[in-house]
C-alpha cells in the first residue's frame, strides 16, 4: 500500500464541514473502506497507525499550533523572568555595595550588615564559588590557630541560608550539600596539610546548617497560610519520606562524592562520615519531630485531598486511563498468546 497516497487521500477527502469529531472520523473511516475499498481488518500496524496519525494531524492542528505559540510566549517570559532576576540581584548587590562603603570604619554594624547580606541574597546560583571563597578566608584569617571553628560556623550559615527558602525536598538539598562539600574538597586537595580539619569542618558545618533548616520548617508549620498549605498537602508523601531519610540522604552525599574523587579524599571522607555517627542522631531526632508535626497538623487535611483525588479518579481523565489500562493488557495478552502460538508451531514441526 502507497501510504503517502493514503495520507493524501485522507487528507483531501476529510470532512471538516461536521460538527462532531465522531462524525469526521467515521466519515473518514467509511471513504477508505466503502470509497478506496480497504479492509480496515486486514491492514498491518505500520498502516492503522498511518491512517491514525494522519486523523490525529488534522484534528489537532489547531491545539497544536496554540500549543506552539504559548510555548514561545512562555520562553520569552522565562528569559524575562531570569533577566529580571538578575537584575534584582545585582541591583541588591549595589545597595549593601553602598551601605558597606558607608559603614567601612564601623565593624560592629558592618559585620550585622553582611549577616543581612547572607540572608537576603540568592545563595543558590553562586554556591561554589562563596563556599570555596570563605574557606580560602577562614585558612588566611587563621593561620597560626584551629581552623575548623571557624569553617564549620560559616558553612553552617551558609547550608542554612541557602537551603531555607527553597523547597525541602532530597533533590534541592542534594545538589545544595553536594555543591557545598565538592567545593571544600577542592580546597582541601590544594591544601593537603588542612584536608582533614577543612572536610571535618565543612560535614559537620553542613549537618548543623540542615538541622537548622529543618528545625526552622518544624517551627512555621504551625504559622504556614492556608494557600502554602494546599501545595504542602500535595507533597504531603514525598516531604514525609524525605524527612524520614535525612541522615541516609546526607551520607548519601558524602559516599558519591568520596567515590568521584582521589583515594586520599575517599578515606578521609569516609573516616569522618563513620565517626560522625553519633552526631548525625540529632539530625535524625530533628527530622522525626518534624514528621510529628507535620502528621499531627496535617494529616486531616491529607484525608480531604485523599477524598479529591477519589473522586477525580471519576473524572474523565481518570476513566481513560483505567480504559487504557485494560487495553494495554489486552495487547500483551495478544502479544503473548501469539508468541506461545508461535513456540508452539515451531515445536510441533521440529517433531515432525
Amino acid at each position: 500500500m502507497d501510504l503517502e497516497k493514503l495520507q493524501t487521500d485522507i487528507n483531501d477527502s476529510y470532512n471538516r464541514r461536521f460538527k462532531s469529531v465522531d462524525k469526521r472520523v467515521t466519515q473518514a473511516m467509511d471513504h477508505l473502506s466503502d470509497e478506496l475499498n480497504i479492509k480496515i481488518n486486514e491492514l498491518n500496524l505500520h498502516e492503522i497507525k498511518t491512517i491514525t496519525t494522519t486523523i490525529l494531524d488534522i484534528e489537532t492542528q489547531s491545539l497544536k499550533d496554540d500549543v506552539e505559540s504559548l510555548l514561545e510566549q512562555k520562553e520569552l517570559i522565562e528569559r524575562s523572568l531570569q533577566k529580571k532576576s538578575d537584575e534584582l540581584q545585582k541591583f541588591k548587590y549595589s545597595v549593601f555595595s553602598a551601605m558597606e562603603v558607608k559603614l567601612e570604619n564601623q565593624q560592629d554594624a558592618l559585620s550585622k550588615l553582611h549577616q543581612v547580606k547572607l540572608q537576603s541574597i540568592d545563595l543558590y546560583d553562586f554556591l561554589s564559588e562563596m563556599v570555596e571563597s570563605a574557606i580560602i578566608t577562614a585558612l588566611e584569617k587563621d593561620k597560626n590557630s584551629d581552623i575548623i571553628e571557624t569553617t564549620e560556623e560559616v558553612i553552617k550559615d551558609i547550608t542554612f541560608e541557602a537551603i531555607k527558602e527553597g523547597s525541602l525536598n532530597t533533590i534541592r538539598i542534594r545538589k545544595i550539600l553536594s555543591t557545598i562539600l565538592q567545593s571544600a574538597i577542592d580546597i582541601a586537595e590544594a591544601s593537603p596539610t588542612k584536608a582533614d580539619e577543612i572536610l571535618n569542618a565543612t560535614l559537620h558545618g553542613m549537618r548543623s546548617g540542615l538541622v537548622r533548616s529543618i528545625d526552622r520548617f518544624k517551627k512555621r508549620l504551625a504559622y504556614m497560610p492556608i494557600e502554602a498549605k494546599h501545595i504542602l498537602i500535595e507533597d504531603y508523601d514525598t516531604i514525609m519520606e524525605d524527612l524520614n531519610q535525612t541522615d541516609v540522604l546526607f551520607s548519601q552525599v558524602v559516599q558519591t562524592q568520596a567515590s568521584e574523587n582521589t583515594q586520599e579524599i575517599r578515606k578521609l571522607l569516609l573516616d569522618i562520615n563513620k565517626n560522625m555517627h553519633y552526631d548525625l542522631e540529632e539530625l535524625v531526632h530533628i527530622s522525626k519531630e518534624t514528621a510529628d508535626v507535620m502528621r499531627e497538623r496535617f494529616s486531616s487535611l491529607a484525608k480531604t485531598a485523599v477524598k479529591r483525588a477519589d473522586t477525580a479518579l471519576k473524572s474523565e481523565a481518570a476513566q481513560e486511563a483505567k480504559r487504557m489500562g485494560k487495553q494495554a493488557w489486552g495487547v500483551a495478552k495478544t502479544a503473548l498468546g501469539s508468541a506461545i502460538k508461535t513456540a508452539k508451531g515451531a515445536i510441533d514441526n521440529k517433531e515432525k
